[in-house]
């Protein structure tokens, strides 16, 4: 070998050391609650491991019931499901959120009072109001009917049952995320309520039941309220572990301020996520529908590195910033941006690849969506370039900031959509949310350099 050769060698060697060193420090940093207790947790491969594992069962769960049910049927349950989330995550009324930030720093400082309390009255509080917008939207389909298609209505009044159930769930995710709970709080709604949906539509396809939307809205029911119990049952298990017996304080005024902004949070990116649908289905045929939510939700397999990555630094983040630790702090920053960019820049490569072949398994007319996805893609990594931005502005206390970013995000992306799905079809929803995503990430890296002194784009940290 020549010393050439030799020094190349060294070269490789020196690099490959470098990235697994840089690997475990994320592994072992960013599991860590607070950072220095010396127990290394894996909060972030195991959100990592759920997330994909959620994206792939939820990708065969889709592709079944496209094939079951055709375009049309799918169609009009995909309708009726967004429709369920976006009532679901407004009627948390931002508390998920509230959990992954108070939680921790609760805890931080012992105040164990506050803590029971958040947990008690945040759960009772997001199931009253839950309950509450399922019975308005069950009145809305009575009285505003006429409304709306013959073929929405029946499916639709029976999938508004899941949604004090996954408010509930969305509620207890925060839970478990906010104090490094990974498995209790991701797993139930990321893993088993989609798994219990294809188990259940794949008994009802044996049996030979209609393959329609309404099929599909009550296996809809049988899933999301055994995935609520089993939440449910789970996390108190390892909160009577966690927290000593005593008073539940109802938290002060500035938790329910601070649930606020954190509302119009929750509100603004689910219409950010589900508005290009609903959209879609308004001004296109229920096949439209189907075809935009099958290239949009294969090229969104994306997102799952950057909800992992803040699922797994959110805590952290929050604890960090109670101590006052900034050195700390600033990297545990530096490490979320650069594991949220490259492995989604690396997914984005595949799945695009891989993206015609991939829409054929729905079936042959779901490939008119393939355009759609290099639009979205866009998007997605320019969300990315600057990491889990919205985590960390939540988690150190700039939520009223990000509330305004992402409202502002939701509007623009209502108003692009209503303007160009009517002349550009499925093709102009892509653009109005790829345009959203990236205007609303730029004003986040804005905040978050003026308000809190911290550089997150990944421009700004090139070097492996």
């Amino acid at each position: 070998m020549t010393s050439l050769d030799t020094t190349a060698a060294a070269r490789r060697d020196g690099l490959t050391v470098r990235l697994r060193a840089r690997l475990a420090h994320f592994v072992t940093s960013i599991g860590r609650p607070g950072g220095d207790d010396g127990s290394v947790q894996r909060d972030a491969l195991i959100a990592f491991a759920i997330r994909v594992a959620s994206a792939g069962l939820l990708y065969l769960s889709q592709i079944l019931l496209a094939r079951w049910m055709g375009g049309f049927e799918y169609g009009v349950y995909v309708f009726v499901w967004t429709w369920v989330l976006v009532l679901g995550g407004l009627s948390n009324l931002g508390i998920s959120t509230v959990m992954i930030r108070m939680l921790p720093e609760y805890r931080e400082r012992g105040l164990d009072d506050l803590a029971r309390g958040l947990l008690r009255y945040g759960r009772l509080m997001t199931l009253a109001a839950s309950t509450a917008m399922a019975l308005l939207g069950l009145g809305g389909l009575r009285f505003l009917g006429d409304h709306l298609s013959s073929y929405y209505i029946l499916p639709a009044y029976i999938a508004l049952v899941c949604v004090p159930m996954v408010t509930l769930t969305d509620v207890q995710d925060g839970v478990g995320r906010g104090r490094g709970w990974m498995l209790e709080g991701l797993v139930p709604p990321y893993v088993l309520r989609p798994l219990l949906v294809l188990v259940a539509m794949t008994v009802a396809h044996g049996l030979g039941w209609p393959m329609i939307a309404t099929t599909a809205a009550t296996a809809a029911i049988f899933a999301t309220w055994t995935t609520a119990v089993v939440q449910t049952a789970l996390l108190n298990r390892r909160m009577r572990g966690d927290l000593p017996k005593g008073p539940a304080t109802r938290p002060p005024d500035f938790w329910l301020k601070t649930s606020l902004p954190l509302l119009a949070i929750t509100g603004s990116e689910l219409l950010l996520q589900n508005t290009d649908v609903l959209v879609v289905s308004y001004f296109l045929t229920p096949s439209d529908a189907g075809i935009y939510f099958a290239a949009a939700k294969t090229m969104a397999l994306v997102m799952f590195v950057h909800y992992a990555v803040g699922s797994a630094v959110a805590n952290r983040l929050s604890a960090l910033n109670a101590r006052g630790d900034d050195a700390a702090l600033k990297m545990a920053v530096r490490d979320a941006v650069r594991w949220t960019f490259w492995p989604s820049l690396a997914a984005a490569a595949a799945i695009l690849a891989l993206g015609y072949p991939l829409l054929m398994l729905f079936g042959p007319q779901f490939t008119a969506g393939y355009p759609v996805m290099f639009v979205l893609v866009l998007g997605f990594l320019g969300r990315a370039a600057m990491g889990p931005s919205e985590f960390i502005l939540n988690m150190l206390g700039q939520q009223r900031a990000c509330a305004a970013v992402i409202t502002s995000m939701a509007l623009l992306n209502f108003v692009l959509n209503i303007l160009l799905v009517p002349r550009f079809g499925i093709i102009g929803a892509a653009i109005s949310g790829a345009v959203a995503l990236v205007t609303g990430a730029l004003l986040n890296t804005l905040v978050a350099r003026r308000r809190l002194g911290l550089h997150i784009a990944v421009w700004n940290h090139w070097r492996p």
